[in-house]
């Protein structure tokens, strides 16, 4: 989408925020796994303190006097102490097993959930590709910010209580020149990662501008074979990739300059307290234990300190790769249901467009003043030239889009005081260009009544006279379609669409050109369908085959975004107007767009 339709700013509190109310739901688990970690990491820091004790136990005894029952006390107590680690560690894992799984796949939900509430300008001005990106990456960044919380932050955190702990036991001083050493090291990794995250974000940007050319190149492939495009899609894509190599190169030396940072402060301190340990046992204060107790703390905080530094990119990576979702389920839907809507309830189908107004955002009205009364069951068809706003006011009825001035009933109801849902319920439309679902065309008829068993989809196939193709299949209604329905050709995804809004037995009927992807033969099967599917629907057909409007009520002649005319064929033939002109410049049946 459009990065400029997002207006409210996505902060790391907002995700934090959004991830916060889908794991709430499983507080449980949540603190079993974190209390399971910080067991386990609290078993490996109380290891130097058996160390210690063994190395003890080691500088007062000689080999030659020595007794392995002096020592196998310590040694069975350090065993206990990895076996407990172990353990803690594999009931982690189950419970994190069955936590994280289920958030992710929560977030997913939602994020489809909140996608689908948008209006069709919204997908109108995104890539497919790089949506479905976005919502995998929401789920994903969630993925890697528990496992580094939980993980490395979590047990870096007891890893480190324990060290002071530790050192406060054997020299105060050391102690507080840890906590002070630490502090510096976690507030320069702070301000560094956030340094390194704005070349994350840029990375994640060009990122989904990748996948966005990809997926628009893919999608697309037909046409790219027939304007021999390859190169040219190559080259497209190659540029995207330049820039999101260029984006990676950036985020990696940022942050491997975070990590020569690290080092550098790891091996100061190493070198000062390797120092100070061996002058204070010179002096007799310190013991081998206590030498061995220090180092063996030290390697064991460095190691969680050293992943720290790469939890916080990960954190922030994550947040840089779930910002784009999150500002998506933080913009408003465009088309939102009014407080308390009511079900729309159809009892005889009358439509009215009252002195409609409408805009595509603030460019040029396609609707202006627009008027329009339509008595119930009966047959209208919108005609007029390209641009005249024919297929705008189907769209409105459906309420695709919001109108700027006016009113729009169904029986005396405001369909924008009426459950979207329940109005698209009644409103029943067969489009120009129909698209279907890589599904079987048994589902992809079902979907106009999703509950319909087998013998109605057959049934609703038959008057469509999609039954006699799909009966030449071999899988027949098995039979999956393909993508967008590419396996069909155009009239046989026609006679689908019309099977299923044959099924779905609205009381509104809309025709966008229902018949034009039919050769003469397939049209004249489905006319008697289609009657039929009319009978007792109110109908709006848009510049049909002249074969279907001679049929209608009444023909209602459009021109920039208002009525212009209206009336029968016959008389609006008599007059000289644009339904007559029209009429002269038709060619095999049709009425220009």
């Amino acid at each position: 989408m459009a990065q400029g339709s997002i207006t409210k700013k996505i902060t790391i509190r907002s995700i934090l925020a959004l991830f916060w109310r889908h794991t709430r739901r499983y507080k449980g688990r949540m603190f079993l796994v974190l209390s399971f970690v910080a067991l386990a990491t609290g078993a490996e820091a109380a290891q130097p303190w058996l160390l210690k004790h063994l190395f003890d136990l080691l500088e007062r005894e000689t080999p030659s006097t020595a007794n392995m029952d002096l020592f196998l006390p310590t040694i069975l107590a350090l065993v206990s102490v990895m076996i407990f680690g172990w353990i803690c560690w594999r009931f982690q894992a189950y419970h994190n097993n069955r936590f994280q799984p289920r958030v992710m796949a929560d977030l997913e939900e939602s994020a489809f959930t909140y996608l689908l509430g948008h209006s069709l300008g919204f997908f109108a001005d995104s890539f497919a590709g790089a949506l479905v990106k976005r919502v995998h990456r929401l789920s994903s960044s969630f993925e890697r910010l528990a496992d580094e919380i939980t993980f490395r932050l979590v047990a870096v955190l007891v890893v480190l209580i324990g060290a002071v702990i530790g050192l406060s036991l054997q020299k105060p001083i050391l102690a507080l020149g840890f906590i002070l050493w630490t502090t510096l090291f976690l507030v320069l990794q702070y301000y560094a990662t956030r340094w390194a995250y704005k070349a994350d974000i840029q990375r994640s940007t060009f990122d989904s501008e990748a996948g966005a050319a990809l997926a628009d190149a893919i999608s697309n492939a037909t046409t790219i074979k027939l304007f021999p495009a390859a190169a040219y899609e190559t080259g497209r894509f190659r540029t995207a990739l330049d820039r999101l190599s260029k984006a990676r190169t950036r985020s990696w030396d940022r942050h491997e300059a975070i990590f020569a940072m690290q080092g550098t402060l790891m091996i100061g301190i190493n070198i000062a307290f390797l120092y100070i340990a061996v002058k204070f046992w010179i002096a007799g204060v310190f013991t081998l234990g206590d030498i061995a107790f220090i180092q063996a703390y030290l390697v064991v905080a460095f190691n969680r300190l050293w992943e720290v530094g790469r939890a916080f990119r990960h954190v922030f990576d994550a947040f840089a790769d779930a910002e784009e979702m999150v500002g998506i389920m933080q913009t408003p839907h465009e088309i939102r249901d009014v407080r308390k809507a009511k079900e729309l309830g159809v009892r005889k189908g009358n439509l009215n467009f009252k002195n409609v107004r409408f805009n595509y955002r603030g460019a040029r009205t396609v609707l202006d003043n627009f008027s329009l009364s339509i008595a119930p069951h009966e047959k209208v068809a919108l005609v007029g030239p390209s641009g005249a706003g024919k297929s705008t006011v189907t769209k409105l009825l459906m309420r695709f889009h919001n109108i700027q001035r006016g009113k729009i009933t169904i029986d005396g109801q405001d369909i924008s005081r009426v459950t979207q849902e329940s109005l698209r319920q009644n409103v029943a439309l067969v489009p120009q260009e129909p698209i279907l679902f890589h599904r079987t065309l048994m589902e992809n008829i079902r979907y106009g009544r999703r509950d319909a068993r087998d013998e109605e989809v057959i049934a609703a196939a038959k008057l469509a006279h999609c039954h006699e193709f799909i009966s030449g299949l071999k899988e027949g209604y098995a039979t999956f379609v393909g993508e967008r329905g590419v396996k069909l050709s155009g009239g046989e995804r026609q006679r689908v669409a019309i099977a299923r809004a044959i099924l779905k037995n609205a009381p509104i009927l809309i025709l966008d050109e229902a018949t034009s992807s039919l050769d003469s033969e397939s049209e004249a099967l489905i006319q008697d369908a289609l009657t039929k599917l009319m009978k007792d629907k109110t109908t709006i057909v848009i510049a049909h085959r002249l074969s279907t409007i001679l049929k209608m009520d009444r023909i209602v002649v459009m021109d920039k975004g208002k009525v212009v005319d209206t009336g029968t064929h016959t008389a609006l033939i008599k007059k000289h107007g644009i339904y007559k002109t029209l009429w002269e410049i038709q060619a095999g049946g049709f009425i220009g767009e």
